[in-house]
């Protein structure tokens, strides 16, 4: 029987203090590896006191570290926090998004570029800092979205953000694969965490008459994927995009 052994690994996982970055950072955990959970340190700091929950509940190999993906800075001393904690680098998964919805017409510049900042430039500054530290035979995940794919109404940021998402990832699957590194996205449907359950009532029960499986993603099911292409399992699996959306996008 296969399983995934993550033992001797480290991984870093951005905006890991709670919906699927916290389901993700808790898969990777229970498979072994040691896991950075970043948060963006917020001036109330209810983003580290979210992380430092998740560390308390999973124990041994798992710790905070801060840092904003937005800025170049943050982001190296960041993967330099976790190669001196545990020595190296071996899985990256850039999850650290926000949402800023509304129709082109109404969308004001800082709602184009807050998005755009954290979901792709913010993608940029990780995989070029990981990549720097990562080990060979290393893994980088990125979680881009339906929404990059087919475009949402009133997303304009977001879906433009996560399709760029899924162009970075297709380019440093070629650049990175004389290391034996592979990078790959997953790109999810809706799933109701915290941000998803942001889309209003009527938005859902329109969606859901649009996924075969007539349910939403819950987020174990979107790390399971994540998990995989973290493992051996996945070895020779790069450069793509893996779809786990019930079917809406076949």
């Amino acid at each position: 029987m296969l399983t995934i052994d993550l033992c001797g690994k480290t991984a870093l996982v951005t905006g890991g203090s709670q919906g699927l970055g916290r389901c993700t950072v808790t898969r990777l955990h229970a498979a072994g590896a040691t896991v950075g959970v970043n948060y963006f340190p917020d001036p109330q700091g209810f983003n580290r006191a979210r992380a430092e929950e998740t560390v308390s509940v999973l124990g041994e190999r798992a710790f905070v570290v801060g840092g904003d993906v937005r800025d170049v800075a943050d982001v190296a001393k960041m993967c330099d926090d976790v190669v001196a904690r545990t020595s190296r680098l071996d899985i990256v998964v850039n999850n650290a998004a926000i949402l800023r919805d509304r129709t082109i017409k109404k969308m004001s510049d800082s709602e184009w570029q807050d998005v755009i900042d954290t979901n792709l430039t913010g993608v940029f500054h990780v995989c070029r800092a990981a990549a720097e530290r990562m080990a060979e035979g290393g893994r980088i995940v990125n979680m881009a979205s339906i929404s990059g794919v087919v475009g949402f109404y009133g997303q304009v940021n977001y879906s433009a953000a996560k399709a760029g998402v899924i162009a970075i990832t297709k380019v440093l699957s070629k650049e990175l694969a004389r290391r034996r590194i592979t990078v790959n996205a997953v790109a999810p449907g809706v799933v109701l965490t915290e941000m998803g359950q942001t889309i209003p009532l009527d938005i859902q029960e329109e969606m859901l008459k649009q996924i075969p499986l007539g349910r939403f993603g819950e987020p174990e099911e979107i790390s399971n994927v994540v998990l995989f292409l973290c493992s051996d399992l996945a070895s020779y699996v790069t450069g793509q995009t893996l779809h786990s959306n019930g079917g809406w996008l076949g």
